[in-house]
């Protein structure tokens, strides 16, 4: 349906109240632009809401998500953004352990 080509992931908490030209003001203040075709993920203190703003090249989307058990697994420690791949997205939408999926997952030594 939109096209993403790549997913970042925002480690500073975004006050969910926020609508489309706040989250938009907020990812070209902590990412440098909105870049076409790029989603840009924020969770609030929490991590129980996450807002996702995609730019599909001519226009916004902004899209929420709430867990109603259990939180996101949002990384507190880490640089300020992340790159994500679609699996490890597909995971962190779930609230399942994001972290592990792909390279990351990887078993080398028995």
């Amino acid at each position: 349906m939109i096209k993403v080509e790549a997913v970042w992931l925002a480690v500073e908490p975004l006050d969910m109240r926020s609508g489309t030209e706040a989250a938009l003001a907020r990812v070209v203040h902590v990412f440098g632009a909105a870049r076409p075709h790029h989603a840009y993920l924020f969770a609030n203190r929490r991590a129980n809401r996450m807002k996702v703003l995609v730019h599909d090249g001519i226009g916004i989307w902004l899209a929420a998500r709430r867990l109603h058990q259990g939180k996101f697994l949002w990384p507190h420690d880490a640089a300020p953004t992340l790159s994500l791949s679609r699996s490890q997205f597909d995971a962190l939408v779930l609230g399942l352990p994001w972290q592990r999926v792909g390279e990351a997952g990887l078993i080398r030594v028995i």
